[in-house]
């Protein structure tokens, strides 16, 4: 199909530049990029027929790691972090 259609990992290395220039950078381009990245996350781990745990243990292990990202400062300067 035209390459404005494929998805990235179906994009070849020297395609690269000009599938970039097809992108929309507008604030609705960015949303419906946003959306179809959360539709195929959850396809692939979510809603599937046999599946595990692993799923919702990446959403929630991406959750903590953004949560402490966050409050990094906050836990830089606690007293129980400190060498005494």
């Amino acid at each position: 199909g035209p390459l404005s259609e494929r998805p990235l990992m179906e994009v070849r290395l020297g395609e690269l530049h000009t599938w970039i220039s097809t992108c929309s950078f507008s604030a609705q381009g960015l949303l419906g990029a946003a959306q179809r990245a959360w539709s195929s996350y959850c396809a692939k781990y979510i809603h599937v027929k046999q599946g595990g745990p692993a799923g919702i243990s990446m959403l929630l292990a991406g959750y903590c790691l953004l949560s402490y990202g966050w409050n990094y400062q906050h836990f830089s300067k606690a007293s129980y972090f400190r060498n005494s």
